[in-house]
């Protein structure tokens, strides 16, 4: 990337709730910015622009959608926003066109998506945790209900990087460790989302239940004991008590959201449980540690997935 002030261009694959927000403050500050997505997000945002609806207002942003993605061919900042689940085949049909100098940034929920992309795409792919509850009432509007915040990992080029998403007004901060940053999301994630989903409740209410409270600890205490089998220190969380404290400053952050699992199920789309509980019953059974919580929350999800969507 250049050293100037001058933006790079970029690109936003799978425009959804979070593509649509960040991509949005990147359109916002003037920064080219293509969004890559779906039929009738592309049509409504060429026709009517990008709505961020945010606490201070509602705003309209002229952007420019495509369905194409050989649009990612002429900019050199991609960020992925697909779901977890469309990681490899997304980075496989995006492969042909990416540029050899571009930086694949993954703004997903899931540990593992950066390794994804660089196996099937073979292009340098930079692992990012992400923090914010956005929802997409309708096409072409984004709703932000609080946070919007990154960590990226340490390498050559993470200043830099960090400082485009800071000049658009994306606050991003690097970490010595992204695997264990990556691992404290996805534990508040398995502690939170599938409850969110099959309770039909917000964060906040999980907050306020005991019960709830108590089926959150059982869930912390299986992802650390993964999380210790499998080599991976998370930063600030060292026990159930501490891992309580990370998934409950997230549920209070964001008391007024649904989780993105209850609203995939909501609105009978496939959820990315496969990438969060059930991601740590897969690697549970790899590592000979029992996890029964996270596999009846993750099989619970699958079931209520299933009635939804077939």
């Amino acid at each position: 990337m250049s050293e100037t002030r001058e933006w790079p261009r970029i690109a936003v694959v799978g425009a959804g709730a979070v593509g649509g927000y960040f991509g949005g403050m990147f359109a916002r500050a003037g920064a080219p910015t293509v969004f890559i997505g779906r039929k009738h997000f592309a049509d409504a945002v060429n026709s009517r622009g990008l709505v961020l609806d945010k606490s201070e207002g509602r705003e309209r942003i002229s952007a420019r959608a495509t369905v194409e993605m050989r649009a990612v061919r002429e900019c050199s900042l991609i960020l992925l926003c697909v779901k977890a689940n469309d990681t490899s085949a997304t980075a496989r049909e995006m492969a042909p066109f990416v540029r050899p100098d571009a930086t694949v940034v993954c703004l997903q929920n899931g540990v593992d998506n950066g390794d994804q992309v660089r196996a099937a795409a073979n292009v340098a792919a930079v692992p990012a945790v992400v923090y914010v509850a956005v929802s997409v009432p309708e096409s072409g509007r984004v709703k932000h209900l609080a946070r919007g915040d990154l960590i990226i990992g340490r390498s050559e080029t993470a200043t830099e990087l960090a400082d485009i998403f800071i000049r658009a007004g994306i606050p991003c901060r690097i970490s010595d460790n992204i695997e264990g940053e990556l691992w404290v999301k996805l534990l508040r994630n398995c502690a939170l989302n599938a409850i969110s989903a099959l309770g039909h409740v917000r964060y906040g209410q999980i907050a306020q239940s005991d019960d709830a409270k108590k089926l959150m600890k059982q869930v912390v205490d299986e992802v650390l004991s993964v999380a210790r089998a499998a080599g991976v220190v998370l930063p600030g969380v060292y026990d159930r008590e501490s891992g309580m404290a990370a998934a409950m400053e997230l549920a209070t952050q964001m008391a007024d959201a649904f989780s993105s699992t209850a609203q995939d199920l909501s609105r009978g789309r496939l959820t990315e449980i496969d990438a969060l509980n059930g991601y740590i019953s897969r690697r549970g059974a790899e590592l000979g540690i029992a996890v029964p919580v996270n596999h009846a929350l993750f099989t619970l999800v699958k079931l209520a997935q299933k009635a939804e969507v077939g």
